[in-house]
């Protein structure tokens, strides 16, 4: 198992044995369990994304839910220009940390390659004198996003600042019965409804990126699947990653944490190797298409 994948995370205070001791609800915890938990999960999705585009030092790069920055350190690291959007201040705050020069020298040279990083839509980050876009990323997956009309209006906005004819990436899960992980989110499916609305995990549908494509008027232009698999160094991980995603929000919005908690651990037993590591393997899918 990939070191990096099982890294163990000290469970938070709480009474011990305690499913309410797993995973705390405050925001900035959430977000920190997002960034060191839950988000170099994707990192293969990221990665073949990338050696695809070619991204390097021609690139300028802009992530719709960029979260906590991980894809866009990736990126610049390659070279690329990177920004990024996200509704979630506080995984921007550990984006802004990571991105940061860590020296004067690095401090000059960003200073022509300037990285934004910004709350809100892709219009935060328009810059009227500089280069257009010429690659967007939404590694988000479909079917996971709180609003797919909020997507769709993000992907348009952010096709408008780019030069005609960029790749727009959109990710998404693959076959529901190639991601193992399925299974523990229809936990988070269940518990919230019949009064869950918006913002829950569903499955995806074979065409569910294309379709989002139409909605966009982008012009679909290949496509790939990576397997991207969910590893934990233990139960508590497991569980303060998943939580850290947003699916269970719904769930915790009609019952409460310590029922939400119970039930995902359990949901996550199958899941758990002798050795107390927890494996899902799952398989993601991308979309590439054009402004």
């Amino acid at each position: 198992m990939t070191p990096t994948l099982v890294r163990h995370h000290l469970r938070q205070s709480g009474s011990p044995g305690s499913y309410g001791s797993i995973a705390p609800a405050d925001p900035c915890t959430r977000a920190r369990d997002w960034a060191e938990i839950q988000e170099r999960m994707l990192v293969p999705l990221y990665e073949a994304v990338y050696d695809r585009m070619d991204v390097g030092p021609h690139t300028k790069l802009l992530g719709l839910g960029c979260g906590s920055g991980l894809a866009l350190l990736i990126a610049a690291a390659r070279g690329a220009q990177v920004c990024g959007v996200d509704l979630d201040e506080q995984r921007l705050d550990l984006a802004r940390e990571r991105l940061a020069p860590d020296s004067a020298r690095e401090a000059r040279d960003s200073a022509t390659r300037a990285t934004v990083l910004a709350c809100g839509g892709p219009e935060r980050t328009a810059d009227p004198g500089g280069a257009a876009f010429n690659i967007v990323t939404a590694f988000h997956p479909v079917g996971c996003v709180s609003s797919i009309e909020g997507l769709t209006a993000s992907l348009v906005t952010a096709a408008g600042l780019t030069e005609r004819g960029s790749p727009v990436v959109l990710g998404g899960w693959g076959p529901v019965e190639r991601c193992a992980t399925a299974s523990v989110l229809r936990v988070a499916q269940r518990l919230a409804d019949p009064l869950r609305t918006a913002g829950g995990w569903r499955p995806s549908g074979r065409d569910d990126l294309e379709e989002l494509a139409g909605r966009v008027g982008l012009r679909p232009d290949g496509s790939g699947r990576v397997a991207c698999p969910f590893g934990y160094g233990d139960l508590p991980s497991a569980v303060r990653g998943l939580l850290s995603t947003g699916l269970f929000d719904a769930a915790l919005e009609v019952t409460d944490q310590a029922q939400v908690e119970k039930e995902l651990s359990e949901a996550l037993h199958p899941h758990q190797r002798p050795d107390g590591t927890v494996w899902m393997p799952n398989v993601f899918r991308y979309l590439i298409a054009r402004t």
